[in-house]
């Protein structure tokens, strides 16, 4: 496994590209990303993670303008998005065709975050393309925040990480928004008062 400084980004995107399995901290917790695209790297991150297959992986961005490229967005969903991207906020909407069927769920819904670390936006602009990227961890296990912990645990298991701490250890808000509603999946910092604030605006 090759390890990275934060300002040795290129190096680690140019592994995400070639289909490898690269660790990163994010303003919430350490993630693990693979290319959205390559299905090889997606079965690679299952079992990596150890994780059932019928549920996806978060769809991550560089910039919330991207967020339309793979999924529908109605008057509710732009107002979250508007409030709350980027940052520690995942927003679970119906995906457009265009996207592989390994990141939708059966339902037809794709989650997308866009981080608020400039440096991890950095990271996904180099590759180009999105990446799938769950909490680094075992499935079952608690999200890991710290470099030297996701060494312990994932070991030879990926291609590299970059090095530093998350700098919060609470895992994003989910929240999903179909045709009529919105619904709390699960609670970060962003509250459920922020939420209902931002939709009556």
């Amino acid at each position: 496994m090759k390890e990275f400084r934060i300002d040795q980004l290129s190096q680690a995107a140019n592994i995400l590209r070639n289909g490898g399995l690269i660790a990163f901290p994010t303003e919430t917790v350490f993630g693990l990303g693979v290319i959205y695209d390559n299905k090889e790297s997606y079965d690679r991150l299952i079992d990596v993670k150890r994780r059932p297959p019928e549920k996806p992986f978060t769809l991550m961005c560089s910039s919330s303008s991207d967020i339309e490229k793979y999924a529908y967005l109605n008057d509710k969903a732009k107002k979250l998005i508007a409030a709350f991207v980027p940052g520690e906020f995942t927003i679970i909407l119906k995906a457009k065709e265009n996207l592989p069927s390994w990141c939708v769920s059966k339902e037809g819904m794709v989650g997308i975050r866009v981080p608020n670390d400039i440096n991890i936006q950095k990271l996904i602009s180099l590759v180009k393309k999105p990446l799938l990227v769950p909490s680094a961890n075992k499935s079952g296990e608690p999200p890991l925040t710290k470099d030297k912990d996701v060494l312990n645990t994932f070991s030879n298991e990926i291609d590299g990480i970059i090095l530093g701490e998350s700098k919060s250890n609470v895992p994003s808000t989910i929240v999903i928004v179909n045709d009529d509603d919105v619904s709390i999946v699960r609670l970060g910092k962003i509250s459920k008062e922020d939420i209902e604030k931002t939709l009556k605006e």
